[in-house]
């Protein structure tokens, strides 16, 4: 809360918070991420990007080879039933060595599911749904105004 010029924070709500640096931003639409990235001087992924980040360059069906195996990814065989850090799954990288590319929360990318559409790609799967429904070829898409608490995104650097 406010008090003047000065912000006064409950620590023991924040330390209730704290735990949650390392996880995926929730609760964000396709707007709302398009937004950031660009402050940030990045991008979201095209679905052909995030893809291939995901697959790597054999085409692997998952990030970790061609079996769904639940225990690498947030997904809802884990039963955790919300998101967690980042870097959990660390047997779930990808061959390039990014994290949760299946599973924890659904991703945001910049293709449009048809032009003009409104209606954008979500990759990866989330915690809410099965290992079966993660692996990155698969295709979804939702309205750019949705937000959920199992819908996120990842930025993309220019290399």
């Amino acid at each position: 809360m406010w008090h003047g010029s000065v912000l006064s924070v409950n620590p023991r709500r924040t330390s209730e918070l704290d735990h949650l640096a390392t996880h995926p931003v929730v609760w964000v639409t396709w707007h709302d991420a398009a937004a950031y990235a660009t402050w940030a001087g990045k991008s979201l992924p095209t679905a052909r990007q995030w893809e291939k980040a995901a697959r790597g360059p054999r085409g692997r069906i998952y990030p970790w080879g061609n079996e769904p195996t639940a225990a690498k990814a947030n997904t809802a065989e884990a039963g955790i039933d919300t998101t967690t850090s980042v870097s959990r799954y660390q047997s779930g990288a990808s061959p390039f060595g990014i994290f949760d590319m299946c599973g924890n929360v659904w991703e945001w990318c910049s293709t449009e599911e048809e032009l003009g559409s409104g209606r954008y790609h979500l990759k990866g799967s989330a915690f809410t749904s099965s290992v079966e429904r993660a692996a990155p070829s698969l295709l979804n898409a939702a309205a750019a105004s949705i937000r959920d608490n199992d819908t996120g995104f990842r930025c993309a650097a220019g290399l």
